[in-house]
């Protein structure tokens, strides 16, 4: 297509032709002429008309550039919050600030790019398959305000591990004392898609190895009392509602959430047998 335009374009341009249509007389002159000839009676139309035409017969190639060059207005400053939170996964070591900051803006931009890119939220539920180490958390916003601050880096060892492999999909949360397994929880969860919500429902628990089955809001009483959940989530038992997460971002290295205390999250992606 854009072989034949172009030789039809250089020859209409080049020899100024006009020919007839209806009762209208079009006539195609360079671009040049244009503003001296302001006043002619006649329709004109300049290269520009031709500019125009020419960029829908343009490769899907530039399209697609073009639609990659908008998707960094929130794909550069993501790896850039991205990167301060892989350093505090491996280091323990960032400055807790910048950590609240990052994940702080991760929140936003995550948001934006979902909302652009809905396949980002389905890559999200995907990556999450596996076991991740708690390690940042600035707690719920009721401890936020009791202690003037934020939790910053988990100082036990809490580990979460998700399976979508199975019907309904599988959660665990675990405390450790080293390599040692103390209390460990376990449920199913529903993933919405459109907000990356992740409702769950803890039924059974495993003490030192031991398992029964319990109800939900025995779990959630559990949680609370264990640092595994939030007060918020007795008080949403209590109501008839599921605990939740709105899960920020999932990788190969690191997953960022809000839990629904209101606290943020950072988790490092580690070996199921750790």
């Amino acid at each position: 297509m854009r072989l034949v335009a172009l030789p039809i374009v250089a020859a209409l341009v080049g020899n100024a032709h006009s020919f007839s249509t209806g009762n209208k007389q079009l006539s195609f002159v360079p671009a040049s002429k244009i503003a001296s000839n302001s006043k002619s009676t006649t329709t004109t139309t300049s290269l520009f008309f031709f500019q125009d035409l020419l960029k829908s017969f343009a490769p899907k190639e530039e399209t697609e550039t073009a639609q990659a060059k908008q998707a960094n207005d929130y794909d550069e400053p993501i790896a850039k919050s991205i990167e301060i939170l892989n350093a505090a996964a491996e280091t323990k070591s960032e400055d807790p600030d910048e950590v609240v900051t990052a994940l702080e803006d991760l929140e936003k931009l995550m948001r934006k790019k979902c909302k652009a890119e809905p396949q980002a939220a389905e890559k999200v539920l995907e990556n999450l398959n596996g076991s991740w180490r708690l390690i940042f958390t600035t707690g719920t916003k009721k401890k936020q305000d009791e202690i003037k601050g934020t939790v910053n880096y988990f100082p036990i060892k809490a580990v979460q591990s998700f399976d979508t492999s199975t019907d309904p999909f599988g959660i665990e949360n675990g405390i450790y004392l080293g390599d040692l397994n103390v209390v460990k929880f376990a449920g199913p969860f529903d993933f919405d898609l459109v907000r990356r919500k992740l409702e769950f429902d803890f039924t059974s628990i495993a003490i030192f190895g031991f398992k029964i089955q319990i109800k939900p809001s025995d779990a959630a009483k559990i949680g609370s009392s264990t640092g595994l959940g939030s007060e918020s989530n007795v008080k949403n038992s209590n109501k008839g509602k599921r605990p939740f997460f709105n899960w920020i971002s999932a990788d190969e290295n690191i997953a960022t959430a809000r839990g629904g205390g209101g606290g943020l999250a950072l988790w490092k992606r580690i070996e199921a047998e750790e």
